[in-house]
């Protein structure tokens, strides 16, 4: 009974996972769309500090629709391994990419589509082979595998490396260095996870009719949840604001679910029970999603096709045979211009000998 629950709940965890991905990756489309329309209208845009976009149906519904699959996110975390939530949030840049090219009129280059397949492909492997984590149902059971010291070993070192980061490194090497505010968004991450996790538990025992909010546990929970999300915010605005998109977008998705795979697997126990065959198997896809997700990310503003290949090998062999045929036609114009200065040779001795001329000899 309790297996056949587990894969019903890996079910509904696996559902509301990809459709936050369809949600959130449809919400970028939506609010482009709508903001598009106002810069048609001849409206302030939202970049010189205009706020059109409020009174704009299009972009309130992409608003909804980040708000939907925020929500269904959530509520993945408590059906659904981490281990198989957090990879799978790489599809919503797959559906935005996809549906920009529909409805924005951007075009997915060669690498761009590449990209989308291994991201299909390796969430695809990781979902077969995703592990199944320790059954933890009530608030008193969260709150005994918090207090286990392997995961306050970890807590400590995460808050403790944060700290430095911020206080420390960041000042000096924030501006230049753009692993500092993403690792500290990405640490910081792995905590928020877990709180979301255990939030998720409480709110499954609150519609079970449970005095949660009695909980202690409850508001800690949703105070740490609350500092972790407001610094992730605040240091991932900062590295978006000094660095490229293209960059810090598949780096912090690298080590943001890398942390948050190392922190379930401490805190849920999700690896001990794996056979070798699913853990690699786990291992492969999470690095054909990063391989996919790099792909997608730093090519995109290279312009190029699956029409361009050809036509790049032929100008390499027309560049090489050209290399070939220069050389041999400078050879054959140096033996026709000696020829030639020959002949004029030739002549003038003739012309000088008619004329009786010393020079000739």
């Amino acid at each position: 009974m309790s297996q056949t629950r587990g894969k019903y709940d890996f079910c509904i965890g696996l559902v509301l996972a990809m459709s936050s991905s369809i949600f959130i990756g449809g919400s970028f489309i939506l609010k482009k769309k709508g903001l598009l329309r106002l810069a048609r209208k001849g409206s302030m845009r939202a970049g010189q500090g205009g706020h059109a976009y409020l009174k704009e149906w299009l972009w309130w519904a992409g608003l909804l629709s980040m708000g939907a699959g925020e929500v269904a996110n959530f509520a993945a975390y408590a059906f659904a391994p981490a281990t198989l939530v957090t990879p799978l949030g790489a599809l919503s840049v797959l559906v935005s990419a996809i549906l920009s090219s529909f409805f924005l009129n951007e075009k997915l280059n060669l690498h761009g589509k590449l990209g989308c397949l291994l991201s299909i492909l390796g969430s695809t492997v990781m979902v077969i082979h995703a592990p199944q984590e320790e059954e933890v149902e009530t608030l008193d059971e969260m709150s005994h595998k918090l207090g286990d010291p392997g995961f306050v070993v970890f807590a400590t070192l995460v808050v403790i490396v944060s700290l430095i980061l911020i206080c420390v490194v960041g000042p000096r090497h924030g501006q230049t260095n753009i692993l500092v505010y993403i690792t500290i968004c990405s640490v910081i991450g792995a905590l928020s996870v877990s709180c979301v996790k255990g939030l998720g538990i409480a709110i499954k025992e609150l519609f079970a009719g449970k005095p949660v909010l009695k909980h202690p546990l409850s508001w800690i929970l949703l105070l740490s949840l609350t500092v972790c999300v407001s610094t992730q915010i605040n240091y991932l605005n900062r590295a978006l604001d000094i660095f490229n998109t293209s960059i810090v977008t598949p780096i912090y998705y690298v080590i943001f679910t890398t942390s948050v795979l190392t922190c379930s697997a401490i805190l849920f126990k999700e690896w001990q029970h794996m056979a070798a065959d699913d853990i690699i198997g786990t291992f492969s896809g999470f690095l054909t999603i990063i391989v996919g997700i790099f792909l997608l990310h730093a090519f995109k503003d290279v312009n190029f096709t699956l029409a361009n290949l050809p036509l790049s090998l032929r100008k390499d062999d027309r560049a090489a045979n050209g290399t070939l045929l220069n050389t041999y036609d400078s050879f054959n114009d140096d033996e026709e211009s000696s020829a030639c200065l020959g002949e004029m040779q030739s002549t003038e001795s003739l012309s000088a000998r008619r004329n009786g001329s010393l020079s000739a000899f």
